[in-house]
Protein backbone atom coordinates (compact mmCIF):
# COMPACT_ATOMS: atom_id res chain seq x y z
CA UNK A 1 0.00 0.00 0.00
CA UNK A 2 1.61 3.36 -0.75
CA UNK A 3 2.51 5.89 1.51
CA UNK A 4 1.25 9.84 1.66
CA UNK A 5 3.73 11.98 0.48
CA UNK A 6 3.71 15.01 2.65
CA UNK A 7 5.25 18.72 1.36
CA UNK A 8 6.62 20.68 3.87
CA UNK A 9 7.76 24.72 3.26
CA UNK A 10 10.68 26.63 5.11
CA UNK A 11 12.50 29.17 4.74
CA UNK A 12 16.25 29.25 5.02
CA UNK A 13 17.86 32.82 5.23
CA UNK A 14 16.02 33.69 2.31
CA UNK A 15 15.99 30.19 0.35
CA UNK A 16 12.81 28.75 -0.05
CA UNK A 17 12.86 24.89 0.87
CA UNK A 18 10.93 22.45 0.08
CA UNK A 19 10.83 18.92 2.01
CA UNK A 20 8.72 15.71 0.45
CA UNK A 21 8.57 12.90 2.91
CA UNK A 22 6.80 9.45 3.97
CA UNK A 23 4.09 10.20 6.39
CA UNK A 24 4.35 6.94 8.02
CA UNK A 25 7.56 6.24 8.65
CA UNK A 26 8.66 5.91 12.52
CA UNK A 27 10.41 8.98 13.93
CA UNK A 28 12.99 6.50 15.13
CA UNK A 29 14.41 6.08 12.18
CA UNK A 30 17.46 7.27 11.23
CA UNK A 31 17.05 10.36 8.16
CA UNK A 32 18.88 10.35 4.58
CA UNK A 33 18.71 13.58 2.83
CA UNK A 34 18.68 13.71 -1.25
CA UNK A 35 18.91 17.51 -2.85
CA UNK A 36 17.28 17.38 -5.81
CA UNK A 37 17.74 20.39 -8.33
CA UNK A 38 16.07 21.43 -11.40
CA UNK A 39 17.25 22.38 -14.75
CA UNK A 40 18.13 25.87 -16.72
CA UNK A 41 15.01 28.10 -16.96
CA UNK A 42 13.15 25.62 -14.29
CA UNK A 43 11.65 25.69 -11.30
CA UNK A 44 11.49 24.08 -8.44
CA UNK A 45 7.76 23.32 -9.15
CA UNK A 46 9.60 21.13 -12.22
CA UNK A 47 11.04 18.96 -9.63
CA UNK A 48 8.32 17.97 -7.63
CA UNK A 49 6.79 15.05 -9.87
CA UNK A 50 10.53 13.55 -9.60
CA UNK A 51 10.54 13.81 -5.82
CA UNK A 52 7.67 12.11 -5.29
CA UNK A 53 8.61 9.63 -8.30
CA UNK A 54 11.42 8.72 -6.39
CA UNK A 55 9.28 8.33 -2.99
CA UNK A 56 7.08 6.16 -4.39
CA UNK A 57 9.41 4.14 -6.07
CA UNK A 58 11.50 4.05 -2.43
CA UNK A 59 8.03 3.02 -0.84
CA UNK A 60 7.84 -0.30 -3.22
CA UNK A 61 11.34 -1.24 -2.49
CA UNK A 62 10.57 -0.76 1.11
CA UNK A 63 7.31 -2.83 1.22
CA UNK A 64 8.88 -5.79 -0.90
CA UNK A 65 11.91 -5.88 1.45
CA UNK A 66 10.36 -6.50 4.79
CA UNK A 67 13.57 -8.32 6.04
CA UNK A 68 15.67 -5.48 5.23
CA UNK A 69 16.06 -2.09 7.63
CA UNK A 70 16.20 0.84 5.33
CA UNK A 71 16.72 4.52 6.45
CA UNK A 72 13.61 7.09 5.95
CA UNK A 73 14.06 9.35 2.97
CA UNK A 74 13.60 13.15 2.87
CA UNK A 75 13.68 15.25 -0.73
CA UNK A 76 14.30 18.62 -0.99
CA UNK A 77 13.97 20.66 -3.87
CA UNK A 78 15.20 24.86 -4.00
CA UNK A 79 15.28 27.25 -7.25
CA UNK A 80 18.54 27.45 -8.50
CA UNK A 81 19.88 30.84 -8.40
CA UNK A 82 18.39 33.08 -10.92
CA UNK A 83 15.61 31.25 -11.40
CA UNK A 84 12.01 30.87 -9.90
CA UNK A 85 11.88 32.78 -6.91
CA UNK A 86 15.22 33.95 -6.79
CA UNK A 87 15.08 35.11 -10.74
CA UNK A 88 16.95 38.57 -10.83
CA UNK A 89 18.26 38.38 -14.97
CA UNK A 90 16.00 36.39 -17.36
CA UNK A 91 18.61 36.60 -20.38
CA UNK A 92 21.26 35.39 -17.63
CA UNK A 93 19.39 32.07 -17.70
CA UNK A 94 19.45 32.44 -21.74
CA UNK A 95 22.06 31.34 -24.48
CA UNK A 96 23.85 32.44 -27.37
CA UNK A 97 21.61 33.56 -30.36
CA UNK A 98 22.47 34.72 -33.53
CA UNK A 99 20.26 37.71 -33.28
CA UNK A 100 22.21 39.57 -30.55
CA UNK A 101 19.74 41.46 -29.52
CA UNK A 102 18.45 37.62 -28.15
CA UNK A 103 21.70 36.64 -27.57
CA UNK A 104 23.35 36.14 -24.01
CA UNK A 105 26.80 36.76 -24.48
CA UNK A 106 27.44 35.52 -21.19
CA UNK A 107 26.09 32.34 -21.24
CA UNK A 108 29.27 30.32 -20.47
CA UNK A 109 29.73 32.49 -17.75
CA UNK A 110 26.63 32.81 -16.05
CA UNK A 111 25.55 29.06 -16.63
CA UNK A 112 29.04 28.18 -14.57
CA UNK A 113 28.61 30.15 -11.86
CA UNK A 114 24.78 29.59 -11.49
CA UNK A 115 25.58 25.88 -11.19
CA UNK A 116 28.25 26.66 -8.65
CA UNK A 117 26.76 28.77 -6.91
CA UNK A 118 23.71 26.38 -6.43
CA UNK A 119 26.49 23.71 -5.03
CA UNK A 120 27.44 26.08 -2.36
CA UNK A 121 23.91 26.17 -1.71
CA UNK A 122 23.92 22.71 -0.98
CA UNK A 123 26.50 22.91 1.30
CA UNK A 124 24.78 25.84 3.17
CA UNK A 125 21.68 23.87 3.83
CA UNK A 126 23.53 20.67 4.52
CA UNK A 127 25.09 23.69 7.61
CA UNK A 128 21.56 24.71 8.68
CA UNK A 129 18.69 22.65 7.48
CA UNK A 130 19.07 20.22 9.79
CA UNK A 131 18.31 22.60 13.08
CA UNK A 132 15.55 24.12 10.97
CA UNK A 133 13.49 20.64 10.65
CA UNK A 134 14.43 19.64 13.96
CA UNK A 135 14.76 22.36 16.45
CA UNK A 136 14.02 20.02 19.14
CA UNK A 137 17.09 17.62 17.93
CA UNK A 138 14.08 15.16 17.38
CA UNK A 139 15.59 13.14 14.77
CA UNK A 140 19.53 12.50 13.16
CA UNK A 141 20.26 13.07 9.87
CA UNK A 142 22.96 10.26 9.34
CA UNK A 143 23.53 10.09 5.01
CA UNK A 144 23.31 13.30 2.68
CA UNK A 145 22.98 12.83 -1.52
CA UNK A 146 22.68 15.34 -4.38
CA UNK A 147 20.56 14.53 -8.06
CA UNK A 148 19.77 16.67 -10.06
CA UNK A 149 18.52 17.56 -13.93
CA UNK A 150 20.51 19.19 -16.85
CA UNK A 151 21.88 22.38 -14.72
CA UNK A 152 21.19 20.73 -11.66
CA UNK A 153 23.25 17.52 -13.18
CA UNK A 154 26.25 20.06 -13.44
CA UNK A 155 25.57 21.23 -10.17
CA UNK A 156 25.30 17.50 -8.51
CA UNK A 157 28.75 16.49 -9.66
CA UNK A 158 30.07 19.91 -8.12
CA UNK A 159 28.32 19.25 -4.92
CA UNK A 160 29.62 15.60 -5.17
CA UNK A 161 33.35 16.90 -5.94
CA UNK A 162 33.37 19.61 -2.67
CA UNK A 163 31.13 18.42 -0.41
CA UNK A 164 32.85 15.85 1.66
CA UNK A 165 29.84 15.10 3.20
CA UNK A 166 27.60 14.57 0.20
CA UNK A 167 28.17 10.70 -0.20
CA UNK A 168 26.05 9.72 -2.73
CA UNK A 169 25.15 11.56 -6.03
CA UNK A 170 22.62 11.23 -8.91
CA UNK A 171 23.27 13.02 -12.02
CA UNK A 172 20.65 13.40 -14.64
CA UNK A 173 21.48 14.08 -18.16
CA UNK A 174 24.25 16.45 -16.52
CA UNK A 175 27.58 16.67 -17.15
CA UNK A 176 31.24 17.04 -15.09
CA UNK A 177 33.33 18.05 -17.81
CA UNK A 178 32.29 21.53 -18.92
CA UNK A 179 35.47 23.04 -21.21
CA UNK A 180 34.40 19.86 -23.55
CA UNK A 181 30.66 20.41 -23.00
CA UNK A 182 30.44 23.99 -23.88
CA UNK A 183 33.46 23.86 -26.81
CA UNK A 184 31.38 21.83 -28.35
CA UNK A 185 27.95 24.05 -27.70
CA UNK A 186 30.34 27.15 -29.37
CA UNK A 187 31.00 25.72 -31.95
CA UNK A 188 27.67 24.71 -33.05
CA UNK A 189 26.42 27.97 -32.72
CA UNK A 190 29.76 29.60 -34.13
CA UNK A 191 30.82 31.25 -31.13
CA UNK A 192 35.05 31.24 -30.06
CA UNK A 193 36.04 29.94 -26.81
CA UNK A 194 37.70 33.40 -26.27
CA UNK A 195 36.17 36.68 -25.13
CA UNK A 196 34.09 38.26 -24.53
CA UNK A 197 32.11 34.61 -24.83
CA UNK A 198 34.77 32.92 -22.56
CA UNK A 199 37.20 35.47 -20.46
CA UNK A 200 40.43 34.30 -19.37
CA UNK A 201 39.30 34.48 -15.61
CA UNK A 202 36.20 31.97 -16.38
CA UNK A 203 39.10 29.35 -18.02
CA UNK A 204 41.32 29.19 -15.44
CA UNK A 205 38.63 29.09 -12.71
CA UNK A 206 37.17 25.94 -14.68
CA UNK A 207 40.68 24.91 -15.32
CA UNK A 208 41.38 24.55 -11.56
CA UNK A 209 37.84 23.73 -10.04
CA UNK A 210 35.80 21.85 -12.40
CA UNK A 211 35.15 17.77 -11.79
CA UNK A 212 36.96 17.11 -14.83
CA UNK A 213 39.86 19.10 -13.29
CA UNK A 214 40.92 17.28 -10.21
CA UNK A 215 42.39 13.91 -9.68
CA UNK A 216 40.08 11.30 -10.57
CA UNK A 217 41.55 8.67 -12.28
CA UNK A 218 42.97 4.62 -10.95
CA UNK A 219 46.34 6.26 -10.44
CA UNK A 220 45.30 9.22 -7.94
CA UNK A 221 45.67 8.82 -4.34
CA UNK A 222 42.93 8.56 -2.84
CA UNK A 223 43.57 11.22 -0.62
CA UNK A 224 43.52 13.55 -3.71
CA UNK A 225 39.99 12.49 -5.12
CA UNK A 226 37.10 13.77 -3.63
CA UNK A 227 35.16 10.71 -5.64
CA UNK A 228 36.53 8.34 -3.22
CA UNK A 229 34.32 6.06 -1.40
CA UNK A 230 31.02 7.54 -3.10
CA UNK A 231 28.19 5.94 -4.87
CA UNK A 232 27.19 8.01 -7.98
CA UNK A 233 24.66 6.73 -10.65
CA UNK A 234 24.62 8.47 -14.31
CA UNK A 235 21.58 8.81 -16.13
CA UNK A 236 22.08 9.95 -19.56
CA UNK A 237 19.87 9.69 -22.95
CA UNK A 238 21.41 8.21 -26.13
CA UNK A 239 19.49 11.14 -27.94
CA UNK A 240 20.31 14.21 -25.92
CA UNK A 241 21.87 17.04 -28.78
CA UNK A 242 21.91 19.42 -25.51
CA UNK A 243 24.00 17.75 -23.24
CA UNK A 244 25.12 14.45 -25.04
CA UNK A 245 26.68 11.65 -23.05
CA UNK A 246 29.81 11.94 -25.03
CA UNK A 247 30.20 14.97 -23.34
CA UNK A 248 30.33 13.25 -20.01
CA UNK A 249 32.05 9.84 -21.22
CA UNK A 250 35.56 9.83 -20.79
CA UNK A 251 35.65 11.34 -17.25
CA UNK A 252 32.92 8.60 -16.14
CA UNK A 253 34.53 6.12 -17.71
CA UNK A 254 37.91 7.35 -16.07
CA UNK A 255 36.47 8.14 -12.78
CA UNK A 256 37.70 5.92 -10.05
CA UNK A 257 35.31 5.71 -6.86
CA UNK A 258 36.87 3.11 -5.02
CA UNK A 259 34.07 0.13 -6.05
CA UNK A 260 34.70 -2.58 -3.95
CA UNK A 261 35.75 -0.71 -0.84
CA UNK A 262 32.43 1.58 -0.31
CA UNK A 263 32.41 3.13 -3.73
CA UNK A 264 29.69 2.32 -6.35
CA UNK A 265 29.69 3.76 -10.07
CA UNK A 266 26.77 3.09 -12.27
CA UNK A 267 25.58 4.41 -15.65
CA UNK A 268 22.98 4.15 -17.64
CA UNK A 269 22.15 5.51 -21.36
CA UNK A 270 18.95 5.28 -21.96
CA UNK A 271 18.22 4.25 -25.61
CA UNK A 272 15.99 6.13 -27.56
CA UNK A 273 16.02 9.17 -24.80
CA UNK A 274 16.63 12.75 -25.82
CA UNK A 275 17.21 15.78 -22.84
CA UNK A 276 14.77 14.49 -20.61
CA UNK A 277 14.65 12.98 -17.10
CA UNK A 278 12.26 9.83 -18.28
CA UNK A 279 9.96 7.72 -16.27
CA UNK A 280 13.10 4.65 -16.01
CA UNK A 281 15.25 7.45 -15.13
CA UNK A 282 13.44 8.13 -11.87
CA UNK A 283 12.80 4.48 -11.53
CA UNK A 284 16.87 3.39 -11.98
CA UNK A 285 17.13 6.87 -9.14
CA UNK A 286 14.37 5.26 -6.69
CA UNK A 287 16.45 1.75 -6.63
CA UNK A 288 19.22 3.55 -6.47
CA UNK A 289 18.46 5.60 -3.63
CA UNK A 290 17.20 2.77 -1.42
CA UNK A 291 19.81 -0.33 -2.21
CA UNK A 292 22.70 2.37 -2.12
CA UNK A 293 21.79 4.95 0.49
CA UNK A 294 18.47 3.69 2.52
CA UNK A 295 19.44 -0.35 2.99
CA UNK A 296 21.14 -0.40 6.30
CA UNK A 297 24.71 -2.23 6.38
CA UNK A 298 25.27 -1.64 2.73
Amino acid sequence: MSSPISKQTLVIAGITVNVFSQQDIATSTPVTVLFLLHGRTRTDADSEPIARGILEEVQKHREASQEKQGDDLIIVTFDHRNHGSRLVDQLANWHWEEDPAKSNVRHALDMYAIQTGTANDVSFLIDFLPAYLYPNDERAIVRWGVAGVSLGGHSTWIALKNDPRITFGIPIIGCPDYLTLMSERAALSKVPVAPPFFPAALLAYVRAHDPAAVLHTAGAPRAENPFWGKRVLVLCGSEDKLVPWSASRRFVEELEVGEGEGGVKEVWVEEGTGHRCSEGMVRRAGEFVWKQALVRGQ
